[in-house]
Protein backbone atom coordinates (compact mmCIF):
# COMPACT_ATOMS: atom_id res chain seq x y z
CA UNK A 1 0.00 0.00 0.00
CA UNK A 2 1.08 3.37 -0.15
CA UNK A 3 0.77 5.58 2.67
CA UNK A 4 0.91 9.16 3.55
CA UNK A 5 4.33 9.63 5.14
CA UNK A 6 3.34 10.09 8.77
CA UNK A 7 4.60 13.48 9.12
CA UNK A 8 2.36 14.88 6.75
CA UNK A 9 -0.37 12.52 8.06
CA UNK A 10 0.07 13.86 11.65
CA UNK A 11 0.15 17.59 10.04
CA UNK A 12 -3.21 16.54 7.74
CA UNK A 13 -5.16 14.91 11.07
CA UNK A 14 -4.41 18.10 13.13
CA UNK A 15 -5.47 20.54 10.70
CA UNK A 16 -8.95 18.76 10.06
CA UNK A 17 -9.63 18.84 13.83
CA UNK A 18 -10.65 22.21 13.37
CA UNK A 19 -13.83 21.45 12.00
CA UNK A 20 -16.75 18.81 12.99
CA UNK A 21 -16.72 15.28 11.00
CA UNK A 22 -20.37 16.52 9.65
CA UNK A 23 -19.19 19.97 8.34
CA UNK A 24 -16.36 17.59 6.76
CA UNK A 25 -18.63 15.28 5.10
CA UNK A 26 -21.00 17.83 3.91
CA UNK A 27 -18.04 19.46 2.59
CA UNK A 28 -16.73 16.27 0.56
CA UNK A 29 -20.40 15.71 -0.70
CA UNK A 30 -20.32 18.91 -2.45
CA UNK A 31 -16.71 18.52 -3.60
CA UNK A 32 -17.87 14.80 -5.18
CA UNK A 33 -21.17 16.08 -6.85
CA UNK A 34 -18.83 19.28 -8.60
CA UNK A 35 -16.24 16.66 -9.91
CA UNK A 36 -18.91 13.76 -10.73
CA UNK A 37 -20.61 16.52 -13.20
CA UNK A 38 -17.60 16.48 -14.80
CA UNK A 39 -18.30 19.99 -15.69
CA UNK A 40 -15.27 23.02 -15.44
CA UNK A 41 -15.97 24.84 -12.69
CA UNK A 42 -16.69 28.38 -13.07
CA UNK A 43 -15.71 29.48 -10.14
CA UNK A 44 -12.20 28.01 -7.83
CA UNK A 45 -13.88 24.94 -5.84
CA UNK A 46 -11.78 25.28 -3.15
CA UNK A 47 -12.73 29.09 -1.95
CA UNK A 48 -12.74 28.30 2.27
CA UNK A 49 -10.99 26.89 4.71
CA UNK A 50 -13.19 24.08 5.20
CA UNK A 51 -13.48 23.14 1.77
CA UNK A 52 -10.26 23.22 1.47
CA UNK A 53 -9.81 21.12 4.79
CA UNK A 54 -12.08 18.54 3.10
CA UNK A 55 -10.68 18.19 -0.05
CA UNK A 56 -7.51 17.34 1.82
CA UNK A 57 -8.43 14.88 4.04
CA UNK A 58 -10.58 13.38 1.04
CA UNK A 59 -8.19 13.72 -1.76
CA UNK A 60 -4.96 14.38 -0.55
CA UNK A 61 -4.22 10.72 0.47
CA UNK A 62 -5.21 9.18 -3.07
CA UNK A 63 -3.57 12.00 -4.90
CA UNK A 64 -0.18 11.34 -3.45
CA UNK A 65 -0.49 7.57 -4.25
CA UNK A 66 -1.24 8.21 -7.66
CA UNK A 67 1.74 10.43 -8.07
CA UNK A 68 4.02 8.74 -5.97
CA UNK A 69 3.50 5.24 -8.51
CA UNK A 70 3.68 7.29 -11.35
CA UNK A 71 7.08 8.40 -9.87
CA UNK A 72 8.36 5.38 -9.41
CA UNK A 73 7.60 4.13 -12.50
CA UNK A 74 9.06 7.35 -13.89
CA UNK A 75 12.18 6.69 -11.83
CA UNK A 76 12.69 2.70 -12.98
CA UNK A 77 13.20 3.68 -16.94
CA UNK A 78 15.04 7.06 -16.02
CA UNK A 79 17.14 6.16 -13.21
CA UNK A 80 19.77 9.21 -14.18
CA UNK A 81 17.08 11.73 -14.11
CA UNK A 82 17.52 13.34 -10.50
CA UNK A 83 15.45 16.89 -10.66
CA UNK A 84 16.75 19.55 -8.25
CA UNK A 85 13.87 21.75 -9.09
CA UNK A 86 10.24 21.26 -9.34
CA UNK A 87 7.04 23.67 -10.75
CA UNK A 88 3.77 21.88 -9.16
CA UNK A 89 0.85 23.59 -11.40
CA UNK A 90 -2.32 23.88 -10.05
CA UNK A 91 -1.09 22.10 -6.81
CA UNK A 92 -3.66 22.22 -4.54
CA UNK A 93 -2.13 21.87 -0.89
CA UNK A 94 0.80 20.50 -2.13
CA UNK A 95 0.31 16.13 -2.66
CA UNK A 96 2.52 16.14 -5.46
CA UNK A 97 5.61 17.77 -4.12
CA UNK A 98 5.38 15.31 -0.77
CA UNK A 99 5.49 12.29 -3.34
CA UNK A 100 8.28 13.68 -5.33
CA UNK A 101 10.55 14.66 -2.49
CA UNK A 102 9.86 10.84 -1.56
CA UNK A 103 11.74 9.74 -5.16
CA UNK A 104 13.97 12.20 -5.65
CA UNK A 105 15.92 13.38 -2.91
CA UNK A 106 17.65 15.64 -5.27
CA UNK A 107 15.25 17.97 -5.18
CA UNK A 108 15.84 21.51 -3.57
CA UNK A 109 13.95 24.19 -4.99
CA UNK A 110 9.97 23.74 -5.03
CA UNK A 111 7.36 25.98 -6.27
CA UNK A 112 3.51 25.17 -6.22
CA UNK A 113 1.28 27.14 -8.23
CA UNK A 114 -2.24 27.38 -7.12
CA UNK A 115 -5.27 29.81 -7.39
CA UNK A 116 -6.96 29.43 -3.80
CA UNK A 117 -5.31 30.95 -0.98
CA UNK A 118 -6.72 29.00 1.59
CA UNK A 119 -5.42 25.87 -0.61
CA UNK A 120 -2.04 27.84 -0.36
CA UNK A 121 -2.48 28.61 3.83
CA UNK A 122 -3.05 24.76 4.32
CA UNK A 123 -0.29 23.63 1.80
CA UNK A 124 2.17 25.88 4.09
CA UNK A 125 1.08 24.81 7.30
CA UNK A 126 1.62 20.90 6.29
CA UNK A 127 5.08 21.56 4.70
CA UNK A 128 6.27 23.21 8.25
CA UNK A 129 6.36 20.35 10.22
CA UNK A 130 7.84 18.42 7.29
CA UNK A 131 10.86 16.47 7.90
CA UNK A 132 12.44 17.12 4.26
CA UNK A 133 14.19 20.69 4.54
CA UNK A 134 13.23 20.93 0.35
CA UNK A 135 9.48 20.43 1.53
CA UNK A 136 9.64 23.01 4.50
CA UNK A 137 11.49 25.50 1.60
CA UNK A 138 8.49 25.02 -0.84
CA UNK A 139 7.33 27.99 -2.71
CA UNK A 140 3.78 28.87 -3.31
CA UNK A 141 2.55 31.09 -5.67
CA UNK A 142 -0.89 32.46 -6.14
CA UNK A 143 -2.29 32.65 -9.43
CA UNK A 144 -4.03 31.31 -12.38
CA UNK A 145 -2.38 29.44 -15.12
CA UNK A 146 -1.56 32.03 -17.29
CA UNK A 147 -0.25 30.81 -20.87
CA UNK A 148 0.95 34.16 -22.05
CA UNK A 149 3.40 34.17 -18.89
CA UNK A 150 6.91 32.62 -19.40
CA UNK A 151 6.63 28.91 -19.31
CA UNK A 152 7.36 26.77 -15.77
CA UNK A 153 10.83 26.15 -16.36
CA UNK A 154 12.09 23.30 -14.18
CA UNK A 155 13.85 20.15 -14.39
CA UNK A 156 10.57 18.37 -13.39
CA UNK A 157 6.94 20.15 -14.22
CA UNK A 158 3.50 17.83 -12.62
CA UNK A 159 0.06 18.97 -13.44
CA UNK A 160 -2.15 16.36 -11.76
CA UNK A 161 -5.81 16.51 -11.98
CA UNK A 162 -5.77 20.18 -13.36
CA UNK A 163 -6.86 19.24 -17.35
CA UNK A 164 -10.52 18.39 -15.85
CA UNK A 165 -10.98 21.58 -14.15
CA UNK A 166 -9.94 23.60 -17.10
CA UNK A 167 -12.26 24.41 -20.07
CA UNK A 168 -11.46 21.86 -23.24
CA UNK A 169 -10.48 24.85 -25.10
CA UNK A 170 -7.56 26.00 -22.85
CA UNK A 171 -6.51 22.49 -22.93
CA UNK A 172 -3.58 22.34 -25.36
CA UNK A 173 -2.33 25.49 -24.68
CA UNK A 174 -1.66 24.84 -21.24
CA UNK A 175 0.03 21.51 -22.43
CA UNK A 176 2.31 23.22 -24.49
CA UNK A 177 3.01 25.88 -22.40
CA UNK A 178 4.08 23.18 -19.95
CA UNK A 179 6.32 21.03 -21.92
CA UNK A 180 8.23 24.30 -23.06
CA UNK A 181 11.03 24.73 -20.72
CA UNK A 182 11.23 21.28 -18.64
CA UNK A 183 13.27 18.30 -18.56
CA UNK A 184 10.37 15.91 -17.73
CA UNK A 185 6.70 16.68 -17.53
CA UNK A 186 4.13 14.53 -15.94
CA UNK A 187 0.55 14.16 -16.16
CA UNK A 188 -2.15 12.78 -14.73
CA UNK A 189 -5.83 12.61 -14.52
CA UNK A 190 -8.93 10.06 -12.96
CA UNK A 191 -8.36 6.96 -14.06
CA UNK A 192 -11.90 7.27 -15.95
CA UNK A 193 -13.09 7.22 -19.47
CA UNK A 194 -12.78 10.72 -19.50
CA UNK A 195 -9.46 11.28 -17.76
CA UNK A 196 -8.14 8.76 -20.04
CA UNK A 197 -9.70 11.49 -23.04
CA UNK A 198 -7.83 13.70 -21.55
CA UNK A 199 -4.72 11.99 -21.11
CA UNK A 200 -4.02 10.17 -24.91
CA UNK A 201 -5.09 14.13 -26.39
CA UNK A 202 -1.78 15.15 -24.27
CA UNK A 203 0.06 12.22 -25.03
CA UNK A 204 -0.70 12.85 -28.97
CA UNK A 205 -0.11 16.82 -28.58
CA UNK A 206 3.00 16.21 -26.31
CA UNK A 207 4.43 13.86 -29.11
CA UNK A 208 3.51 15.88 -32.13
CA UNK A 209 5.46 18.31 -30.18
CA UNK A 210 8.82 16.44 -30.94
CA UNK A 211 9.05 15.04 -27.30
CA UNK A 212 9.43 11.38 -26.33
CA UNK A 213 7.16 9.61 -23.96
CA UNK A 214 8.46 7.85 -21.43
CA UNK A 215 5.98 6.51 -19.37
CA UNK A 216 3.49 4.15 -19.28
CA UNK A 217 3.90 3.67 -22.78
CA UNK A 218 6.32 1.19 -24.43
CA UNK A 219 6.53 2.99 -27.70
CA UNK A 220 5.32 6.24 -29.66
CA UNK A 221 3.01 4.71 -31.79
CA UNK A 222 -1.15 5.05 -31.79
CA UNK A 223 -2.53 4.22 -28.61
CA UNK A 224 -3.36 0.34 -29.54
CA UNK A 225 -6.54 0.66 -26.70
CA UNK A 226 -9.70 0.72 -28.76
CA UNK A 227 -11.33 4.02 -28.13
CA UNK A 228 -15.02 4.09 -26.49
CA UNK A 229 -14.63 0.44 -25.76
CA UNK A 230 -11.61 0.48 -22.85
CA UNK A 231 -9.36 2.79 -21.68
CA UNK A 232 -6.20 2.90 -20.35
CA UNK A 233 -5.74 3.48 -16.52
CA UNK A 234 -3.77 2.31 -13.39
CA UNK A 235 -4.43 1.66 -9.55
CA UNK A 236 -2.88 1.68 -6.69
CA UNK A 237 -3.94 0.60 -3.13
CA UNK A 238 -3.99 2.82 -0.05
CA UNK A 239 -4.98 2.81 3.68
CA UNK A 240 -7.91 4.09 5.26
CA UNK A 241 -6.29 6.53 8.24
CA UNK A 242 -7.54 8.43 10.85
CA UNK A 243 -7.40 11.14 8.16
CA UNK A 244 -9.83 9.34 6.25
CA UNK A 245 -12.01 8.63 8.55
CA UNK A 246 -12.59 11.89 9.64
CA UNK A 247 -14.44 12.64 5.85
CA UNK A 248 -15.76 9.99 4.49
CA UNK A 249 -17.47 6.80 5.59
CA UNK A 250 -15.49 3.38 4.80
CA UNK A 251 -16.12 -0.19 6.23
CA UNK A 252 -12.85 -1.40 4.44
CA UNK A 253 -9.51 -0.31 5.81
CA UNK A 254 -8.31 0.26 2.17
CA UNK A 255 -9.44 1.81 -1.02
CA UNK A 256 -7.77 2.00 -4.41
CA UNK A 257 -6.90 4.91 -6.49
CA UNK A 258 -7.35 4.35 -9.94
CA UNK A 259 -5.66 7.42 -12.29
CA UNK A 260 -4.29 7.79 -16.43
CA UNK A 261 -1.46 9.26 -16.62
CA UNK A 262 1.04 10.54 -19.46
CA UNK A 263 5.15 11.47 -18.74
CA UNK A 264 7.36 13.28 -21.65
CA UNK A 265 10.84 14.17 -22.12
CA UNK A 266 13.29 16.13 -24.51
CA UNK A 267 15.76 14.05 -23.51
CA UNK A 268 16.12 10.66 -24.74
CA UNK A 269 14.92 7.82 -21.31
CA UNK A 270 14.59 4.34 -21.92
CA UNK A 271 11.14 3.06 -22.31
CA UNK A 272 9.28 0.36 -20.87
CA UNK A 273 10.09 -3.21 -22.77
CA UNK A 274 6.14 -3.70 -21.77
CA UNK A 275 3.72 -2.74 -19.56
CA UNK A 276 0.83 -4.95 -17.42
CA UNK A 277 -2.49 -3.16 -18.02
CA UNK A 278 -4.50 -5.01 -15.82
CA UNK A 279 -4.31 -6.88 -12.37
CA UNK A 280 -2.71 -10.07 -13.21
CA UNK A 281 -4.62 -12.84 -12.81
CA UNK A 282 -2.93 -15.94 -11.16
CA UNK A 283 -3.96 -19.85 -12.25
CA UNK A 284 -2.96 -22.55 -10.72
CA UNK A 285 1.26 -22.71 -11.89
CA UNK A 286 1.02 -19.85 -13.91
CA UNK A 287 0.58 -15.74 -14.38
CA UNK A 288 -1.70 -14.33 -17.04
CA UNK A 289 -0.59 -10.93 -17.93
CA UNK A 290 -2.26 -8.14 -20.43
CA UNK A 291 0.39 -6.30 -21.93
CA UNK A 292 0.70 -3.54 -24.36
CA UNK A 293 4.01 -3.96 -26.11
CA UNK A 294 7.25 -2.22 -26.97
CA UNK A 295 6.23 -2.87 -31.17
CA UNK A 296 2.56 -1.13 -30.20
CA UNK A 297 0.26 -4.48 -30.03
CA UNK A 298 -1.68 -5.59 -26.99
CA UNK A 299 -1.57 -8.83 -26.23
CA UNK A 300 -1.94 -11.51 -23.29
CA UNK A 301 1.10 -13.40 -21.82
CA UNK A 302 1.25 -16.06 -19.81
CA UNK A 303 4.22 -17.27 -18.01
CA UNK A 304 4.21 -20.20 -16.81
CA UNK A 305 6.24 -21.96 -13.57
CA UNK A 306 8.37 -23.91 -15.78
CA UNK A 307 9.98 -20.72 -16.83
CA UNK A 308 11.93 -20.48 -13.60
CA UNK A 309 12.92 -16.73 -13.11
CA UNK A 310 10.75 -15.66 -15.98
CA UNK A 311 8.10 -16.70 -13.62
CA UNK A 312 9.24 -15.93 -10.11
CA UNK A 313 9.28 -12.16 -11.77
CA UNK A 314 5.90 -12.87 -12.76
CA UNK A 315 4.48 -13.74 -9.28
CA UNK A 316 5.68 -10.56 -7.93
CA UNK A 317 3.96 -8.18 -10.99
CA UNK A 318 1.32 -5.37 -10.18
CA UNK A 319 -0.84 -3.79 -12.35
CA UNK A 320 1.28 -1.11 -13.83
CA UNK A 321 4.49 -2.69 -13.71
CA UNK A 322 7.02 -3.00 -16.42
CA UNK A 323 7.30 -6.61 -18.31
CA UNK A 324 9.20 -7.62 -18.78
CA UNK A 325 11.61 -6.30 -15.97
CA UNK A 326 15.17 -4.76 -16.80
CA UNK A 327 17.55 -6.97 -15.25
CA UNK A 328 18.55 -10.07 -13.44
CA UNK A 329 19.14 -13.64 -15.13
CA UNK A 330 15.77 -14.19 -16.80
CA UNK A 331 15.96 -17.38 -19.40
CA UNK A 332 14.50 -16.14 -22.83
CA UNK A 333 10.66 -16.60 -23.74
CA UNK A 334 9.64 -20.35 -23.47
CA UNK A 335 6.42 -22.18 -24.63
CA UNK A 336 4.53 -20.62 -22.12
CA UNK A 337 4.29 -17.18 -23.59
CA UNK A 338 2.38 -15.98 -25.94
CA UNK A 339 0.82 -12.98 -27.20
CA UNK A 340 -3.26 -13.00 -28.34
Amino acid sequence: MSALPQDLMSALDGALTRFSRQALGQSVDRLIQQYRSGRPPSTPILNSDLDVAAYAGYRMPATYAAARSVFDQVAVVAPGFQPRTQIDIGGGTGADVWAAVDVWSSLADITVLEQSSQAISLGRRLVGSAGSAALRQVSWTRGSIDVDSPPPAADLVTLSYVLGELPERRRADIIRWSARSTAMLVIIEPGTPAGYERVVAARDLLRDLGLRLVAPCPHEDDCPIPRGKDWCHFATRLPRTSVHRRVKDGALGFEDEKFSYIVASPDNWRRAAGRVLRHPRKPKGQVALQICADDGSLGDVTVSRREGSRYRAARDLRWGHEWPPVGGDLEPVGDGTEFG
